[in-house]
């Protein structure tokens, strides 16, 4: 189940990359940054409240998701960079954890753990003094 993501709620802006490239970073804007308002875009409420809930330091206060993307000397390779790194967040989202229901342990494993703590109490008894 995958929730595209609609292109009109992304705003994509190429700023100048870092890091080491000489002549080629100082000229040419090929980074990516990528900004996305989850509460005014257009995926599923229940995947909105899930996004805002996640603790993720990608994820401003305000609720904007905010990717930057620089791996790529082609400014078009970082621009699919980031959404495709977007798309797998939403994704990842939208997949429910199983629900773990309590449930008590068995007679037996019950007495097979006090079974192995008398074991244990016994034999640390015989560490002892030995008395003639």
């Amino acid at each position: 189940m995958t929730n595209l993501i609609d292109m009109n709620d992304v705003e994509l802006s190429a700023i100048r990359a870092q890091g080491p490239g000489g002549q080629n970073v100082n000229k040419v804007s090929s980074a990516v940054h990528l900004r996305f308002n989850i509460v005014a875009s257009s995926l599923p409420g229940h995947i909105k409240e899930r996004l805002l809930a996640m603790r993720d330091s990608r994820i401003t206060k305000d609720g904007v998701v905010v990717l930057k993307a620089q791996q790529s000397r082609s400014q078009e390779a970082n621009k699919e960079d980031a959404l495709r790194r977007l798309q797998e967040l939403v994704d990842s989202i939208a997949v429910l954890p199983a629900v773990r229901r309590a449930t008590k342990p068995t007679r037996g494993s019950q007495r097979r753990r006090l079974d192995g703590k008398a074991k244990d109490g016994e034999r640390k008894q015989m560490r002892g003094k030995v008395t003639l």
